[in-house]
């Protein structure tokens, strides 16, 4: 009986449903989608965002152990820690986005929290921190490894410190 209906010549009756046309996957050039993850406003959040962060760039062709990882592992120490330390907000999270455009080769980072009215200095207004004093320095780094920085708002309710640093 299988046979029978398998090598019939009678016309097949229409599908009732449409069809739906199936695409072939295709990877754009110098696309590569960002990592963007919410972590908790503490020290522990601040670490796991450089180790992501680090995972990350070596999914994304730069190796632990480069100078472009390295670099790129500092800048986002720094900015988690800014938001841990000056942008918590109890019971808010911060988000860090990793952008990588592999054109040029440049790695966009940006870190938000929810605190807007905390901004940090202008890029080259940043004051020499004192001799005396351990802290103040994050930003005195950011300025010099990074190509460009800077903050923006998008909303009233958050701030967004970004950085941009060529990986070679």
């Amino acid at each position: 009986m299988n046979a029978d209906i398998a090598h019939s010549t009678a016309p097949r009756p229409e599908p009732t449903q449409p069809t739906t046309l199936i695409r072939p996957f295709t990877i754009r050039p110098f696309t590569i989608r960002p990592l963007t993850i919410r972590l908790s406003a503490t020290r522990r959040g601040a670490r796991l965002a450089r180790h992501l962060a680090a995972e990350q760039l070596d999914r994304w062709g730069r190796p632990y152990g480069t100078d472009a990882n390295r670099t790129a592992t500092l800048l986002v120490a720094e900015l988690a820690a800014n938001a841990v330390l000056h942008g918590r907000a109890r019971g808010r999270d911060f988000r860090l986005r990793l952008t990588l455009y592999p054109q040029d080769p440049v790695l966009r980072i940006e870190v938000t929290d929810p605190r807007p009215e905390r901004r940090p200095p202008l890029p080259g207004t940043l004051p020499l921190p004192s001799p005396d004093l351990d802290p103040g320095r994050g930003f005195l780094l950011v300025e010099a490894l990074s190509t460009h920085w800077g903050t923006t708002g998008g909303d009233p309710y958050t701030k967004t410190v970004w950085c941009e640093v060529a990986l070679k």
